[in-house]
């Protein structure tokens, strides 16, 4: 008769449950079977057992199947703790990891295909889940939170300080308005008035009006004196109705060019989102945690996902790698080369580089497809644009 379970409550019961209390040997834990066994012997007994033997056939039947599950598993559990204790904060990925293994019952790393933490870590900074560095004390990561409910919350706030920004952005232009009115209200009678100053303190203010006895023949003479204007020939006459005439138009053209200006300033708004990747951009790797291999190597963007991850052919090698737009930035070609505009009032369209200006960290391109073909826009910005692959 073999020997059963210690009752509840006795000495023997109470020595092994301090015994399988807290963590064990991994080398002794069967993912398969669930179990872990407290020293070699044991384990060794477990894994002669016919239950282990049964799962282990099942195992070898589809060995993939049972792997990708167990990595599944991992993963999930692994960012729900980064997500609910850490959120978007930069914290070490081994902190991470000792919150998650410190469940008893958690999924071991040694039954999934990542073979150490930092594959691990890497993994999640390849598909998107993470930005992942490594520094001199290991890999740091830090969240990227795309859950829907998050991102809509994101989008409201985005939407309220937007109407805040435009209500005072009207106030600040009705403000403004009005202090032009009023500027160009005093211009015309500006030379009428001038302060009464004296010359030297001590010299007295003499006001000679000339009045003569009846005021009606005073006034006769002011009327019969001709204007300045009066006084020119005609050919000078017809110059100064053309010099009035043009600086009409002038006025005309500072109006229309105020809309112009309006009119970008609202498709800056409307255009400017925080994702900017497309098809067809020559872009360049900018983190380590790929590989020291891939640090500054350029690419073609050949796919993207869900507008913040691309699939990037490598120029020089061919290989295609999965990036987070975070790990990648813009490439300026040289002036007369093609660029996609990617941001601003003028995203999607394709232009023509004219000048770099390095000190702004800006460039002027030329609008070469659209209406508005053959524009000339400065002050661009260097993430705003990139280099169009031919």
């Amino acid at each position: 008769m073999g020997k059963g379970k210690a009752e509840v409550g006795t000495p023997k019961y109470l020595a092994n449950k301090m015994k399988a209390k807290g963590l064990q040997k991994l080398r002794w834990y069967c993912q398969m079977c669930e179990k872990q066994c407290r020293d070699e012997n044991g384990f060794k007994c477990h894994t002669m057992s016919e239950s282990h033997q049964r799962q282990i056939l099942l195992f070898a039947d589809n060995a993939g199947r049972f792997i990708d599950g167990f990595s599944s598993e991992f993963l999930t559990g692994y960012l729900q703790i980064l997500r609910r204790q850490f959120g978007t904060k930069r914290v070490a990925a081994n902190k991470v990891y000792q919150e998650y293994i410190a469940d008893r019952h958690h999924l071991h790393m040694n039954a999934t295909k990542w073979h150490s933490l930092s594959d691990f870590v890497k993994y999640l900074g390849r598909n998107g889940h993470c930005v992942a560095d490594e520094t001199d004390k290991g890999w740091f990561i830090t969240y990227i939170d795309r859950d829907p409910e998050t991102l809509a919350m994101q989008e409201k706030m985005a939407k309220k300080q937007k109407m805040d920004k435009d209500d005072a952005e009207r106030l600040a232009e009705f403000i403004e308005e009005q202090v032009r009115r009023g500027k160009n209200d005093q211009e015309p009678g500006s030379s009428g008035y001038s302060e009464l100053k004296r010359e030297h303190e001590e010299e007295t203010i003499k006001i000679d009006l000339k009045l003569t006895g009846k005021l009606p023949q005073q006034t006769a003479p002011v009327v019969a004196i001709k204007r300045p204007f009066d006084l020119l020939d005609d050919s000078k006459k017809e110059k100064k109705i053309k010099s009035s005439q043009g600086s009409g138009d002038n006025k005309k053209l500072t109006v229309l060019d105020e809309l112009i200006k309006e009119e970008e300033q609202k498709k800056e708004k409307n255009n400017r989102k925080d994702y900017w990747l497309a098809e067809g951009i020559v872009v360049k790797l900018i983190t380590r945690s790929l590989g020291e291999k891939y640090y500054k190597e350029k690419g073609v963007v050949v796919e993207v996902f869900e507008k913040y991850r691309a699939k990037v052919k490598l120029l020089e090698t061919g290989e295609k790698l999965k990036v987070d737009q975070a790990h990648l930035e813009t490439v300026i070609p040289a002036v007369g080369k093609q660029i996609f505009v990617l941001n601003g009032g003028y995203r999607g369209c394709t232009a023509v580089l004219k000048a770099i200006n390095t000190e702004r960290y800006s460039v002027t391109i030329e609008i070469a497809s659209g209406p508005l073909k053959g524009r000339l826009v400065s002050n661009v910005a260097y993430e705003d644009i990139s280099k169009l692959f031919v």
